[in-house]
């Protein structure tokens, strides 16, 4: 599983106005949306974190065991707008106010990513602590314009703590080949063994008595970049991986995998 130990810090009471826009870029717009669908395959609900660098989506599964973090730079943005103002009475002033939101709510607003791509010039979002609302608004072609007003509730933030750096191995992959191998695992598969040796990666599924094995090895030239120094074998959930992987689709990024032993790894995406 993705066995990461987490903490949380309380935030005092703190206003905190958001406000960004994609404007124009269709391809940026594909990418935010598909990391709202990522982060739908992890969780119910989902942390929105407006920061002065940038925005922050963060998400932790029902069981602990999976914490998905994305982060959009300011320049990601056409236009960014990050305010933020503490109450008098509060002694130390707290930058950032994090949102939980369902993610039932916002599926709706990019329910169609390519639909949108195709139809939507701009995607506005504000946020404003006061009405405790966030608002995607999204002009098409023709004039139209669509305003979601979203209701969000007060969270603490979300943290996992994992020294990535000090993991023995590191796989680094395209997410195409990573996306090839599980078109060979069946969409009812939950969970896929991944085991490691300085000479061979496989990837097998779980399989109990008189039923099919599945089992994919590849060599160490296969990878981008390889290291392997403890022979290991963790075990994750397929859906969990698979929507990192259809993000990717639109980052046309590298996979890169940090782990040690069974219930300690991390899985990047950079964009």
């Amino acid at each position: 599983m993705f066995s990461l130990k987490l903490s949380w810090r309380r935030c005092g009471i703190t206003c905190c106005n958001l406000k960004c826009t994609l404007w124009c870029f269709v391809s940026f717009l594909l990418v935010f949306g598909k990391a709202i669908h990522a982060i739908a395959r992890i969780s119910d609900e989902f942390c929105f974190d407006p920061l002065e660098k940038g925005l922050a989506l963060r998400s932790v599964n029902s069981s602990r065991s999976a914490y998905a973090y994305i982060f959009f730079s300011s320049m990601f943005f056409q236009h960014y707008c990050w305010t933020a103002v503490s109450q008098p009475c509060q002694k130390e002033k707290q930058l950032s106010l994090p949102c939980k939101l369902f993610i039932k709510s916002v599926l709706p607003v990019f329910r169609c990513v390519n639909v949108l791509e195709r139809n939507v010039e701009k995607c506005s979002i504000y946020t404003n602590t006061n009405e405790h609302h966030i608002t995607f608004q999204l002009l098409c072609r023709n004039g139209v314009i669509k305003t979601y007003n979203l209701t969000f509730q007060e969270c603490d933030p979300l943290q996992a703590v994992f020294a990535k750096h000090m993991c023995p191995n590191i796989l680094k992959v395209h997410s195409r080949l990573l996306a090839d191998i599980m078109i060979h695992f069946p969409t009812s598969q939950e969970e896929v063994t991944l085991s490691v040796t300085p000479m061979k990666v496989c990837f097998r599924s779980y399989a109990e008595e008189d039923t099919m094995l599945t089992e994919i090895q590849l060599n160490p030239d296969e990878f981008d970049y390889f290291q392997v120094g403890v022979d290991s074998e963790v075990t994750f959930c397929l859906k969990e991986l698979r929507g990192l992987l259809a993000f990717s689709e639109a980052t046309h990024g590298p996979v890169s995998i940090h782990f040690d032993v069974s219930g300690r790894y991390v899985l990047e995406l950079p964009i």
